[in-house]
């Protein structure tokens, strides 16, 4: 109860601001830094029941059904990550949504063994993801900056190219580097840099959320916006949990499993990249574990809820350090309306509507603050022949491997979605040197 007390007074001894956790800025300016966090997230967010249904040769009410469920999942889960339930959740302020590091696994398994197979390997993987989160105090020693400030990095350097194809037109445009798409990315793109760096208070913080209007406002001039999917859907729907089913197959189980207890670094690097960009501090143990525990138990109910697993979305803590709002409560307001997007379809389309593009040229300085983040947590620590190696090594494994995928070409699908994420062998590479490299004490030398 004290906690809970103490929390009120720093909340309301600091309302206006938004540099602090536990800060409840005004609503007029609490709303649309949440909605900013969604429009960062929401086309990847739907992206992935997309991909995963048209795979599997889903009917269209049931793929329309598991994007429902992605919205709503994904604010639940925000909202538990943000304002935590007991143990649970990092009280950080983390957006949760999809994650796309399981599809390369989910679609064999959703082909071959149908997708409530799919379903209930990411509830099992979400259970050991809990089980690493209530664990993490006793393995935090794994963990060190320069373990953790390289897994930032890296998160930031693999989803750049990313944002170069949303900048492109998307994955998959048939119209892909057209010259359209390149002017709304970078109407977006300067729009957010010139209000970031030149803008005051309010102005500064929304940028991301003014180059997004301003691009969308040019998409509509150019004529790149579809408006198919608000007129398709409903006006209000309930989630319905287990409507697609779930099943317990070994064959499915395990590689998932596995993928997932490799995720917790993803996870991990995401929490510290919040602190560290945004607080320009290390997270506590609480956080850490309250934050894995998160990510698992809401993959859980994900599953539940016809969703795929749940983590913390990296472009979001590229917006935490590029505007420094680091509120709890304006993420929980964007976790709010994803849950209104899941009960309101239209709602969710209108969102959706918005050109990969435009999301594109935001998403690109996001990225790019998440590998500075990484950076400047580096900046803490000594620069000898020990962690050198550790960093150089991790990243190359990391950059590397994805860009020559003929290498392991010979391996399993299962083995080669592992090796392909780069993110999961370079996280690899970091812990296990950390732990095997002598310490240099004395006479170390810096590089």
């Amino acid at each position: 109860m004290s906690e809970v007390n103490t929390l009120s007074h720093d909340a309301n001894a600091s309302a206006p601001s938004t540099n602090a956790v536990n800060a409840m800025p005004p609503w007029s300016k609490a709303i649309p830094l949440g909605i900013q966090h969604v429009l960062a997230m929401f086309v990847s967010n739907v992206t992935v029941p997309i991909i995963i249904a048209n795979a599997a040769d889903l009917s269209e009410a049931k793929t329309t059904l598991m994007i429902q469920a992605a919205m709503f999942v994904a604010g639940v889960a925000t909202l538990i990550q943000s304002l935590g339930i007991g143990r649970i959740g990092a009280r950080l302020p983390i957006v949760m949504g999809t994650s796309f590091g399981f599809v390369p696994i989910l679609i064999p398994i959703a082909v071959g063994m149908g997708v409530p197979a799919a379903l209930g390997a990411a509830l099992c993987g979400g259970l050991a993801m809990a089980v690493v989160g209530l664990l993490l105090p006793w393995f935090r020693f794994l963990f060190p900056p320069v373990v953790t400030g390289t897994f930032v990095i890296m998160i930031g350097m693999l989803l750049m190219p990313v944002a170069f194809a949303y900048i492109g037109g998307g994955f998959g445009a048939s119209d892909f580097g057209a010259p359209r798409h390149l002017i709304m990315a970078s109407v977006v793109l300067i729009v957010t840099v010139v209000m970031h760096q030149f803008g005051r208070g309010i102005w500064s913080e929304i940028a991301p959320l003014a180059g997004l209007i301003v691009g969308y406002v040019a998409a509509l001039l150019l004529g790149a916006v579809d408006f198919a999917s608000v007129g398709k859907a409903e006006w209000f729907s309930l989630p319905v949990p287990l409507a697609i089913g779930i099943e317990f197959k070994l064959a499915a189980i395990l590689p998932v499993v596995l993928l997932s207890l490799v995720t917790c670094a993803e996870s991990i690097g995401d929490i510290v990249g919040t602190t560290a960009g945004g607080l320009n501090r290390e997270p506590t143990e609480k956080e850490l574990s309250g934050g894995v525990m998160a990510d698992g138990l809401c993959s859980v109910f994900a599953a539940i809820f016809n969703a795929y697993p749940q983590i913390s979305f990296s472009q979001n803590v590229g917006v935490v350090a590029l505007t420094g709002v680091v509120s709890r409560y304006v993420v929980a307001i964007g976790g709010t309306f994803l849950v209104l997007a899941g009960l309101f379809p239209k709602m969710g389309g209108v969102v959706s509507s918005i050109p990969s593009a435009v999301l594109g040229g935001a998403v690109l300085i996001m990225f790019g603050m998440i590998a500075s983040a990484g950076i400047k947590m580096l900046s803490g620590i000594e620069f000898n022949k020990r962690n050198m190696v550790i960093i150089g090594l991790s990243l190359s494994a990391a950059i590397g491997l994805p860009a020559q995928q003929e290498l392991f070409s010979a391996y399993s699908e299962n083995v080669r979605a592992i090796i392909e994420s780069g993110l999961i062998p370079g996280a690899l590479i970091a812990i296990v040197l950390n732990l095997i490299l002598p310490h240099h004490t004395e006479g170390a030398e810096s590089v």
